[in-house]
């Protein structure tokens, strides 16, 4: 095992190296988290150093997309935290039939099944079909599997019990086809999605947004990245939009916590507010 000191220098130099190499900056992720992501590559590779690691991802694109998997955040499921769902269709679906057009941008959305749960959510609010949703992450091989709309057969069970407690109104099995040991999610959600490569801390913003989600992403970074995340969703949001944030993340101490207000404090869904 590396000396402390010398092990946070050469991942500082491994970040350092990959912004240059790559254009993607880690240099503001959560600190620990990162540390373990970093180890845990080095263990699967069987070296000792992180130079090494330094050595091989700069010199093989393949490998970096490796380490870009193991950067990105994938624990997800259709309908997760189905009350925050429940909360979403209770107090913003309403104000979003207000608006002829409703643009909702999906930030960090990994594999994709919150994603077409917002779809699903959205057709049985009457909403889906004025609706265009951008879907981003900065993981290509996790927005190919979103892209599919391909999940396990065996995950409906749980994903119906969680479409059930989010407020489903018709049969879960709707939505989907299943075939062998798989299930592909209907083409009519997915016509009304639009999945992109997006990086949240170099890229600009989506303009005209009415919902902003992005929910367990904001927890992997510091203050000053959270804080940068955070201004560009401002920026994104049309005024009195919306934006939902995870259960363990929230605007209180942060730099635009004075131009939102609270909806639902457990389902963290916050609004521009009026004087904004």
């Amino acid at each position: 095992m590396q000396k402390k000191d010398s092990l946070e220098f050469e991942i500082n130099h491994l970040l350092e190296a990959i912004l240059y190499q790559y254009g993607y900056d880690f240099r503001h992720y959560a600190r620990a988290s990162l540390e373990r992501r970093v180890l845990n590559r080095l263990h699967l590779a069987d070296l000792q150093h992180v130079t090494e690691l330094t050595s091989k991802i700069l010199h093989d694109p393949e490998y970096f997309d490796l380490f870009l998997k193991d950067m990105s955040i994938t624990v997800t499921e259709m309908f997760r935290d189905p009350s925050v769902f429940k909360a979403i269709r209770k107090s913003v679906c309403s104000r979003l039939r207000t608006y002829s057009r409703v643009n909702i941008w999906h930030a960090g959305c990994a594999t994709g099944e919150e994603v077409y749960s917002m779809a699903i959510m959205l057709q049985e609010e009457d909403l889906l079909s004025r609706t265009q949703i951008y879907a981003t992450d900065f993981n290509n091989h996790s927005l190919t599997i979103a892209k599919e709309g391909i999940y396990p057969a065996e995950k409906m069970q749980l994903f119906t019990e969680n479409y059930q407690s989010a407020g489903g109104q018709a049969s879960f099995a709707d939505y989907y086809q299943a075939k062998y040991q798989f299930a592909k999610f209907k083409d009519s959600l997915k016509k009304h999605i639009t999945f992109a490569n997006h990086n949240l801390i170099k890229d600009q913003v989506f303009a005209s947004m009415h919902l902003v989600m992005c929910r367990n992403v904001l927890i992997y970074f510091d203050q000053q990245l959270q804080n940068q995340v955070l201004g560009l969703f401002q920026e994104s949001l049309v005024h009195r939009g919306y934006l939902v944030l995870g259960d363990k993340e929230t605007l209180e101490f942060s730099a635009v916590d004075k131009s939102f207000e609270s909806v639902d404090t457990n389902a963290r869904i916050y609004r521009i507010k009026t004087d904004v």
